[in-house]
This record gives structure tokens, sequence and C-alpha cells, in this order.
């Protein structure tokens, strides 16, 4: 039921389709971040008609904590419970899990709340201090109650900095972790990607690759990027990982990110992606816009007319005005919240559908330059 095809190249920029059981994805492709079974401030109304969104993602540590997997049976699963009937991609959890445990805290150093053994991890829920218990087996068991269309292994992502040792002992035990996952897998009709890490050294990423790629998965996911390392870390790590990766399965660069990044990380041969970036920013208040991203509290707005973009087509910029939604951001309506994430939520998937056009018309690397040189002008 999971299959991914590869309909054209530009360079490394790829044009492709997922296939799953709720549907088909083109890529390359942004994905919502839908922790808690549903994107914030946005309904699934919006997100069919509004932002026309292809997948979203949901979270197995939030899903697993509330509602909970009682309710999740009881409802056959997080499509019925949420009435979201297109994929579902589900994060693991281990990113949530580990970030508890390190913080601002040095490596190895794990706060009491967060204790990591062969066998799993063993955590304090941040709702009511309750301890709890992931192993690799469980995480893929939540998923399966889930019922998403694409799961991610339970995997150990490491802070930036961190030692080569440090790092070489996460990725070695995530693959680990990552066979078991494999082996615990029922559902045939979900899909299973491995995840990469090995932080910023080239040679454990090509390492973790190597030993990822070697087990078959259904795509491949790096992990362990944009946790604050500069930007050409991000960038070549990512090169490197994919210059490894097999052609006909899909690539995933988790949690990754502003608009910039999402065009870097397509040359570079990516074809997934999810942030929380248009999200949390459009419920703040910050909006992307072609000519680069924008306060709409500012006062300089307060009798602006004209559209959030003029070159978006959003269910926003279509009927309000930038002296409308600063009025409401400024008195914090819930409205400014919804209006706000529908248009950076757009933003975000139009970009994706121009570039999918642009790699089509093999005109990607002209796309590019003519994007970037107009976001970065802040006119």
């Amino acid at each position: 039921m999971f299959k991914f095809q590869l309909i054209k190249k530009e360079g490394n920029a790829r044009l492709g389709k997922i296939y799953t059981p709720h549907g088909e994805i083109e890529t390359p492709i942004f994905m919502p971040v839908g922790t808690q079974g549903t994107v914030k401030a946005i309904t699934v109304k919006h997100l069919e008609e509004d932002i026309k969104a292809q997948i979203i993602l949901g979270n197995t540590y939030h899903l697993y904590l509330r509602p909970g997997l009682e309710v999740l049976k009881k409802f056959n699963g997080l499509h019925n419970f949420s009435f979201w009937k297109k994929p579902i991609l589900t994060d693991s959890g281990g990113f949530q899990v580990f970030s508890l445990s390190m913080g601002k805290e040095k490596e190895g150093k794990q706060k009491a709340q967060v204790i990591v053994t062969e066998e799993g991890v063993k955590f304090k829920s941040h709702l009511d201090g309750s301890w709890h218990f992931f192993t690799p087996e469980f995480v893929i068991e939540i998923q399966e109650i889930i019922g998403s269309d694409i799961m991610m292994p339970l995997d150990e992502c490491p802070p930036y900095p961190c030692s080569h040792q440090y790092a070489k002992e996460s990725l070695e035990r995530t693959v680990r972790w990552l066979k078991r996952s494999k082996q615990a897998k029922k559902n045939p009709n979900q899909a299973l990607f491995g995840i990469i890490q090995g932080s910023v050294y080239e040679d454990l990423r090509k390492e973790s690759t190597l030993k990822t790629v070697e087990l078959d998965m259904d795509g491949y996911s790096i992990g362990g990027l944009s946790v604050g390392e500069p930007k050409e870390f991000m960038y070549s790590m990512t090169e490197v990982v994919t210059s490894l990766l097999p052609e006909n399965k899909p690539r995933y660069l988790m949690g990754v990110g502003t608009p910039e990044d999402l065009l870097e990380a397509i040359d570079r041969g990516i074809d997934m992606f999810d942030c929380v970036i248009p999200t949390r920013n459009g419920r703040n208040g910050t909006l992307f816009t072609h000519f680069g991203k924008i306060n709409i509290k500012s006062a300089k707005y307060k009798f602006d007319d004209t559209p959030v973009d003029p070159l978006c087509d959003c269910y926003t910029c279509k009927n309000f005005s930038k002296g409308y939604l600063r009025h409401l951001y400024n008195a914090e309506e819930i409205t400014a919240y919804i209006l706000g994430t529908i248009h950076n939520l757009r933003f975000y998937l139009k970009l994706m559908e121009d570039v999918r056009n642009a790699i089509k018309n093999e005109s990607f690397s002209i796309f590019k330059k003519e994007f970037l040189d107009l976001y970065n002008s802040n006119i």
C-alpha cells in the first residue's frame, strides 16, 4: 500500500509521489505539525480547502499521554478520531523525550525525569510527573494504534554540541533500536522509516546512513539537525547523507525549517519536511511573505489596506488587510491566530507547489535564485 515514485530530477532536486492507504502525496512536500491530533488554531476544513495540505504530522509522545491509547483504540485510530482522512505521519516522540533530558545541559548529564538504557527510555510526563517507559517495540505498538500512514522509530537525538564519541554511541543505539522496531512492526499497510543520526560529524553521518540503508526501510529520515548547529552544518550534513541514499525511497529532513532551509535542502535531494515555524510564528504575529518576514503588530501597518502578501493566494490575503490583522493581533482576538496560521501554512504549501512546478519545467535553479533574491530583499 506504500510506494514512492521518482518522477523527475533537476540536479539533485527531486519531483516525486508517495502512495499511501489514505491518499497520494506530491513531493517535495511540507507537512503541517499537528502534534496532539490537530494543527493549532486550524480546523480540518481550513487544512483541506484554504491551505491545501496533503499530509499532517502527529506526535507519538503527546498522543500517548493525551488522549491516551484507550481513547485512540475506541475511535479506531487518529484518522477517525480527528476526522482528518488524508495521510498522517507520526514522529516517535523520541525527540520530545530526549529534549526533556538534555535541555541546555551538557551531554550525558541527564535530568532526573529521563533515564536511558539499552532497553529503552524511562521518562516523566510533562503533564503530571508520572513515569513511563518507551521501548522501540512499544513505540511501534502505539503508532499502530494511532494508525498513521508513516511511522518513525524510537531514536536517540544527541544535542548540539556533543562529542564525537557521544554521537557515535547515539547513532549505534539508534541503529540497534531500528532493527528492533522493524521486527516489531505488524501492520503491512504502515510504512516505517529509518532515522539517520551522527550530529555534525561527516564520518558518523556516513556510517549511520550506510547502516540504516542496509536495513531496507520504506523511507529515510535525517534527524539531529536544526538543533542549534550553524546552517552550514545542516546543509553539509544533509548533502553527505543524500549522496548515499537510494533514489527509489523518500527522504525526510526532520524539523526543518525556514523557507530558505527548505529550498537549500530540496537542492540537496530532500523530499519531505515538517516544522512548527509557520504555525508558531503565525500565532505570534510573524508572517511570511515573498518579500521577507513581517511583524504584523507593528504600528506602521495601522492604516495599511493592502494584503499581507499580494503574491499569496490564501484566504487571509484574499479577504483581509494588514491594518485589520494588526488590530486583531493587538486586541488578542483568537481570529488573529487563525488567519495568521492559515496564511503562513498556505505560504509554505504554495512554495512547495511552485517548487514542484519548477522541477517539472526544469527551472528549479532559476526559481530558487529568484525566490531567495526577492525574499531577502525586505521590500
